[in-house]
């Protein structure tokens, strides 16, 4: 792993734009509030849905060791162009951290082979209480975190969650209204690694969370390429003397 982590935050940045509850939250956007809480040794750069290729332009990801994605109300915008490009790259050893809604894009459930559908339920303006129990300790996700992470306010997710079973499921989560839902889930596909983390819902200051942040920077960490040799396929000649 690099000393230095080159971390590209992906937002479709619509919600702020369009209603006044959420540009409250987060006035300055999803994706600034989430960059806000990463170390200082991660490299960030930005990209949002409206920009030319959706920022996600072959240099771009080119340089980048981990894409986190947030994405809700515009799924079907994004073009397939760079669905395509995005998952090359996650094979080719490229992390990707998807959070929330984005259990619902054309590359997460590219990367499942999934509809990766699910429940949900927003209550009311408070929502509900969510609880975030870890199920993996040690696992280097939950670096730093007790047994628990509680949030006051969240949508419910609920099962069934329509996804692979996971490599390693590290957080399952219990919600007030009595949903449980596997929230964070560990993945490997091609050279690469996907970790997905459940909450996040736009009109919750979630990304404030001590904690939250905590493991969004954790899920980057262990997301990241390990400096390895690129499988080689195809036809071989022989190691030894047949």
């Amino acid at each position: 792993m690099k000393a230095s982590i080159n971390v590209t935050i992906w937002n479709e940045y619509r919600h702020e734009q369009k209603n006044e509850e959420v540009q409250r939250v987060y006035p300055d956007g999803i994706h600034r509030a989430i960059g806000a809480g990463m170390p200082d040794d991660f490299e960030l750069t930005y990209a949002t849905l409206d920009e030319a290729e959706h920022g996600l332009s072959e240099e771009v990801l080119a340089k980048t060791d981990v894409l986190i994605w947030w994405g809700h109300m515009a799924h079907g915008e994004v073009q397939d162009e760079i669905v395509e490009r995005v998952h090359a790259r996650v094979m080719a050893g490229m992390g990707l951290v998807v959070l929330h809604s984005g259990h619902f894009s054309k590359i997460f459930k590219k990367l499942m082979g999934t509809g990766c559908d699910l429940k949900w339920r927003v209550a009311g303006p408070k929502g509900e209480r969510e609880r975030l129990w870890v199920v993996r300790p040690g696992h280097p996700i939950v670096a730093g975190i007790g047994e628990y992470i509680e949030l006051e306010s969240e949508e419910m997710y609920g099962e069934h969650f329509d996804i692979p079973q996971p490599d390693e499921l590290v957080f399952t989560s219990w919600f007030q209204g009595g949903e449980v839902f596997r929230s964070g889930c560990c993945w490997h596909r091609g050279q690469g690694k996907i970790f997905y983390f459940r909450p996040g819902h736009e009109t919750f200051p979630t990304y404030f969370n001590a904690d939250v942040r905590r493991v969004i920077a954790n899920g980057v960490r262990w997301a990241a390429p390990v400096d390895s040799a690129a499988p080689v396929r195809g036809k071989a000649k022989p190691l030894e003397q047949i």
